[in-house]
């Protein structure tokens, strides 16, 4: 075992993950992700039912992500001016709050100004929490700690995916547009034992680094070349960061198209199986994630990246046979055992690639790759649907998840020819 193995062991045997801002970011964090997946397939459902059709439906994932990327570039200077509570408190409030007033009133415009709104909010939620997570890991459990931030994040997909849906049949949409805003509303409270402030300043995370015992905050940028930009273009032009963030930014393609479209394929098919369908991709996922973490810290993260990305294509390519119940629970399995690996795999070999003191513009790129690759999946699967339906609409996307495979290999190699 050598020097650095030595200290990840030792680290990983002695030190705590969940400590008390730890739990309270991750009890914010399941509030406002709940608020935001007990939506995500309901509101295409109740633009297509209001006539909007399948292009109606993939826009409202779209301007919700579109706002999201515009605002989390702009989330790490308002952390800096107000603090870690004011802005996660008020990304929460955007997040429910909106939701309430379509329970009042409805039309087509109305819903893309809520779907706006949740955007800014779920790009303050992501982009603070990811970097926070980040933060406080204890030394050699990084990884880990971003596999158990994943996982909180993962949880209210499980529930809310399918229980918006399911919900939303039985009850109608209004009382799902409630209770949204009434999660919000109930995570707000963990959100004042929050760090006031970031958890570094640049003299602090100097000091920091040379007290941790972590080897990987104390390195350099290596893929950063002198005179390169800060803030997070300077993330965007570091060359180690490209291809994991293509890689994400495919994957989440794949997903902003399954979770807008799959309840709207599967009508008319068996009863629930949609519900179904959603609960299994949402269970597996954040365990997949926090899988990912626990071997990347004991042997790498890049060695999970090509199986992962290969889960992601052949789920998706299975729900050509939508006609099949089983092959599109299967198709589910798999498209979340690789989604939810690629997500911490991506995420954590980013973080690796940079100092502590970039850790919040690589939680910037990150979330705009997440964002707007589910973005433009939506947008992009509802135009092309109308044209060649939805099996052969999931077919050329899985087809454009294999694309990336070769981007993944190369990524492995890098991080051989690094380490070698």
């Amino acid at each position: 075992m050598n020097a650095r193995a030595a200290r990840t062991a030792a680290a990983t045997g002695t030190s705590r993950l969940l400590t008390r801002p730890m739990l309270l970011l991750l009890v914010a964090s399941v509030g406002g992700m709940g608020s935001f997946y007990l939506l995500l397939s309901v509101l295409p459902l109740y633009a297509a039912t209001a006539g909007g059709g399948g292009v109606g439906a993939g826009l409202t994932t779209g301007a919700m992500m579109l706002a999201t990327v515009l605002a989390e570039p702009a989330v790490p200077w308002f952390l800096a001016r107000f603090g870690h509570r004011a802005v996660v408190g008020a990304g929460l409030l955007l997040l429910g709050l909106p939701s309430a007033v379509l329970s009042l009133w409805s039309s087509f415009p109305l819903t893309l100004g809520v779907c706006l709104a949740r955007g800014v909010g779920l790009g303050i939620v992501v982009v603070a929490g990811t970097a926070l997570a980040a933060e406080l890991a204890p030394p050699g459990r990084r990884s880990e700690n971003l596999g158990l931030y994943g996982v909180s994040l993962g949880v209210p997909s499980v529930l809310g995916l399918p229980a918006g849906v399911w919900l939303s049949d039985r009850l109608g949409f209004e009382p799902v547009f409630l209770l949204t805003a009434a999660l919000t509303l109930l995570a707000l409270p963990a959100v004042a034992g929050l760090p006031a402030r970031r958890a570094t300043r640049a003299t602090q995370a100097t000091q920091a680094e040379r007290l941790s015992g972590d080897p990987d905050d104390r390195k350099g940028d290596p893929g950063v070349r002198k005179g390169t930009p800060g803030g997070p273009l300077g993330a965007a032009v570091n060359r180690s960061l490209v291809r994991p963030t293509l890689i994400l930014g495919a994957a989440t393609f794949a997903s902003g198209v399954l979770v807008t479209f799959l309840p709207l394929a599967l009508l008319g098919g068996p009863s629930h199986l949609a519900v179904v369908a959603l609960l299994v991709q949402a269970s597996v996922a954040p365990l997949a994630r926090w899988g990912a973490g626990w071997w990347g810290d004991r042997h790498g993260s890049s060695s999970l990246l090509l199986p992962a990305v290969l889960a992601v294509a052949l789920g998706t390519a299975g729900l050509v046979r939508l006609e099949s119940p089983v092959m599109v629970i299967v198709s589910m399995v798999l498209f979340g055992a690789g989604f939810g690996a690629v997500q911490n795999v991506t995420l954590a070999t980013m973080f690796e690639r940079v100092p502590r003191s970039g850790f919040g513009r690589v939680s910037v790129v990150w979330n705009l790759a997440f964002d707007a690759g589910m973005g433009l999946g939506a947008v992009g699967f509802g135009l092309l649907i109308d044209r060649t339906g939805y099996p052969w609409g999931f077919a050329v996307t899985a087809v454009l998840l294999l694309a990336v495979l070769g981007p993944a290999w190369h990524d492995r190699r890098y991080v051989r020819a690094e380490t070698a």
